[in-house]
């Protein structure tokens, strides 16, 4: 399974969650994204949608905020915690999209991603609260993620 990864602030392409996934079978490209510019940051990201097909768009915090801005086509997208309020943006979703939050998040409130599901009438199961902090790496939110990704890649269809 081929995902592009984006990374979150102060993180990078070879943090725990793209390792994590690459040591889980899935082949992740993780452009290094620009952490005090959004609009490269998303620039960077589209270009490499742009350049390869991928199975799944994953974005973690800051980076799924990037992974909401996107225009994925039919690739789907799984984003976890997305900081798209703190961005200001106005956030791109399909009913391919998967959301993961954990309820005791401390930087991104955990409305913020309800609200997404709710505004765009994502289908039961969109929204997967886990996880016991932000930083979504405990084992129950990265199994949570594996799932999510095998769920909306088309291979595993």
């Amino acid at each position: 399974m081929k995902l592009l990864y984006l990374h979150g602030l102060s993180s990078g392409p070879d943090g725990y969650k793209p390792t994590w996934l690459r040591n889980h079978g899935c082949t992740v490209v993780a452009p290094q994204l620009v952490d005090d510019d959004f609009a490269a940051s998303v620039e960077i990201a589209q270009q490499s949608l742009a350049s390869e097909p991928f199975d799944v768009v994953v974005g973690s915090s800051r980076g799924g905020a990037v992974a909401l801005a996107l225009d994925t086509g039919h690739t789907p997208r799984v984003v976890i915690a997305p900081a798209w309020r703190q961005l200001g943006m106005n956030p791109i979703a399909g009913a391919a999209t998967v959301i993961l939050h954990s309820p005791h998040d401390e930087l991104v409130p955990i409305a913020d991603s309800r609200e997404l599901a709710a505004r765009w009438q994502l289908p039961a199961g969109s929204l997967v609260e886990i996880g016991d902090r932000h930083t979504m790496s405990d084992s129950a939110a990265l199994a949570a993620l594996l799932d999510a990704i095998r769920r909306v890649a088309p291979a595993a269809k």
